[in-house]
């Protein structure tokens, strides 16, 4: 076994594992906030909205946006870590 593959399965893994975490925070944030918790949520007040509507229309989306900011810096971080960066 080489240790170049073994890093690779690393890093593929480190890698899975954060495209999951991102995967069940904007699951938990659009669905689950939006959809499902949204009567929970509806005594809230958000912008003149409760916050159960405000999650399904600009809160996962909100989310969204800065998972994809959090999923370039972490994997650059990887990357750095793994030794396959650009730089």
């Amino acid at each position: 076994m080489s240790t170049g593959n073994d890093s690779g399965k690393a890093y593929w893994s480190a890698n899975l594992a954060l495209i999951r975490i991102c995967l069940i925070i904007w699951f938990v944030v659009s669905f689950g906030c939006g959809i499902l918790l949204r009567p929970l949520l509806s005594g809230i007040k958000v912008g003149g909205t409760d916050l159960g509507f405000w999650f399904a229309q600009q809160g996962s989306i909100l989310v969204f946006l800065v998972l994809i900011f959090f999923y370039a810096w972490r994997m650059n971080t990887l990357d750095r870590q793994f030794g396959v960066d650009e730089e």
